[in-house]
């Protein structure tokens, strides 16, 4: 079981990095796709932010191959597999969903995001580079993206204001973040994905001159970078 497993994991992320290349990619919901279309609302990161997807497909990739050829039964690695599984095989289907209908895609990913922060707390300590960084930074991107996708879905459908539902679902992830990157503050790749999306945030909404919004995600940016100091003291 243990052998198949690592095997799944690798079938599952290679599925999952060529998605993009199956389903014409995706760079944002279009505006026709909501009854109150959406051009360019307020909580969505700049265009080139969500280049990061390259980093994370081919760093899943190369971990979950060292993990099935050199970690196929090492009892380290096996906490994490199963609720990584389930993501990624959940994520090979994403894009074409998100193409489909946002509702949907936004309760994928908010499926997506649960085993991945499960696979996060779950790793074990051997083979950082392969094992839980590339999953770290997987889960603090997720983070950020499903908070996007959830707001621009309320918008979309007029359940709230673009920009009440930007700064409600941006507090939402800093408040989730900062939890997660607390219980493993050493990974600095959980908080480097959410980071990522806050910055890309931030220059999307200095160029709209939307100065709170910006400022909002700024400090919940460095609220992530001091996240080690919150977390308790062990002996």
């Amino acid at each position: 079981m243990r052998r198949t497993l690592s095997i799944l994991v690798l079938l599952a992320a290679v599925a999952f990095a060529v998605s993009p290349m199956l389903s014409n990619g995706f760079g944002g919901y279009r505006p026709d796709q909501f009854p109150i279309p959406q051009a360019d609302p307020p909580i969505q990161p700049a265009g080139w932010a969500f280049s990061i997807w390259g980093l994370i497909f081919a760093w899943l990739v190369a971990g979950s191959a060292f993990g099935a050829w050199k970690r196929r039964e090492d009892p380290d690695w096996q906490p994490m597999r199963p609720a990584l599984l389930v993501s990624l095989a959940l994520g090979a289907f994403w894009i074409e969903t998100a193409h489909r209908t946002p509702i949907s895609a936004t309760v994928l990913i908010v499926a997506m995001l649960v085993p991945a922060l499960a696979a996060f707390l779950r790793a074990g300590r051997q083979d950082a580079v392969w094992q839980v960084r590339p999953v770290a930074l997987y889960a603090g991107w997720l983070t950020a993206a499903s908070g996007v996708a959830v707001s621009v879905v309320l918008t979309g459908y007029g359940v709230l204001a673009p920009r009440i539902a930007a700064l409600a679902l941006i507090g939402v992830v800093l408040v989730v973040a900062v939890i997660v990157a607390a219980r493993r503050p050493r990974l600095w790749t959980y908080r480097a994905g959410v980071i990522w999306a806050l910055f890309g945030v931030i220059v999307a909404n200095v160029s709209a001159r939307d100065w709170l919004i910006a400022a909002v995600c700024g400090a919940g940016a460095v609220a992530l970078l001091f996240a080690q100091r919150l977390a308790p003291a062990r002996p």
